[in-house]
């Protein structure tokens, strides 16, 4: 609880003082009784007092103050006793933000896979040896064998088989390397600076409260 204090006046032309009653006896209501700096005291009218931030202004001067001045120097004083008090409030104040944006990335990538291709590999055997009926194609293992036929003039007609191509058919591997390109995305988070509000900034305002 903060300690009690007097109101403070401050009226024109640098005039200072303290309320010492704000209802004093024998009064209508409508008037302050006010002790100033100077020695004196007065019956201001509350229509010339303006209550702000605890304290009263005085809208007239030390020469208007003897027109309104009342002493009454044997009348007991009531002093009156305030106390201030603190209302406190929240709100909520953007302090800032963030801009998300993707980059994309390239990077070089090689793929080796393995491809198949055949050969063929034409080898000719002679074999000059008379057969009695032609010869058909045959496979020994890999190898496709064509004979070739050729008829010759004997002292009687016979084939005889000239030569045979033996054909081998392999099967190679060997790489070819090709290139791609591929992309990825990276999230890059970017402060943003928070706009200045209209009023003071803050998450919380006091607000001094008098009574």
């Amino acid at each position: 609880m903060e300690k009690s204090r007097r109101i403070p006046v401050i009226g024109k032309d640098g005039l200072r003082g303290v309320v010492l009653e704000e209802h004093p006896a024998g009064g209508n209501g409508r008037h302050v009784l006010v002790q100033f700096d100077d020695g004196r005291r007065a019956m201001v009218p509350r229509d010339a007092l303006v209550q702000k931030d605890g304290t009263f202004h005085l809208s007239v001067g030390a020469d208007e103050l003897d027109r309104i001045q009342i002493e009454r120097p044997d009348e007991p004083i009531v002093l009156p006793v305030v106390q201030e008090e603190l209302e406190v409030e929240k709100r909520s104040v953007e302090t800032g933000g963030v801009r998300v944006r993707t980059v994309v990335h390239e990077r070089e990538e090689t793929v080796d896979t393995p491809v198949l291709r055949e050969e063929v590999h034409v080898e000719r055997v002679a074999v000059n040896r008379m057969i009695e009926s032609p010869v058909g194609i045959r496979h020994e293992g890999d190898t496709l064998v064509v004979p070739v036929l050729e008829e010759v003039l004997v002292v009687e007609k016979r084939l005889m088989l000239k030569e045979e191509l033996r054909i081998t058919k392999k099967r190679l591997s060997e790489s070819q390397p090709q290139h791609f390109t591929l992309r990825s995305e990276e999230a890059v988070v970017e402060p943003l600076q928070p706009e200045r509000p209209a009023t003071s900034a803050g998450s919380e305002g006091v607000k001094s409260k008098t009574r």
